[in-house]
């Protein structure tokens, strides 16, 4: 269940940072009610994972998910660089996630 809750976690995480744009610095409500909503969420569900996973391996998948769906996402919704280094980069980011994930089997 701890990999549930850490996959969960971090799809939250990406809502939460992408909600951190469309909030302007807290001045929407609706943006900055899913903020809330969605980093609470997210810092929780890393809790209850932490409670079977270990505390290393559930923080780097977390926030590595974090950055690399928020940096996919960025390219299609903000029109950020997509070029090669940036998507090797992230690339690699998804390798050492899975790495963590294969070091680490119930």
């Amino acid at each position: 269940m701890g990999w549930v809750f850490l996959f969960t976690a971090g799809f939250a995480e990406i809502i939460f940072a992408l909600s951190l744009k469309y909030n302007e610095g807290f001045t929407k409500l609706y943006p900055s009610i899913v903020t809330a909503i969605s980093g609470g969420s997210s810092f929780y569900l890393l809790m209850l994972s932490i409670k079977t996973l270990p505390l290393g391996t559930a923080y780097a998948i977390w926030t590595g998910m974090g950055a690399v769906g928020v940096a996919i996402l960025a390219i299609f919704l903000f029109k950020e660089s997509a070029d090669g280094f940036r998507l090797i980069s992230i690339g690699l980011i998804v390798i050492g996630i899975m790495g963590l994930k294969l070091t680490h089997i119930e």
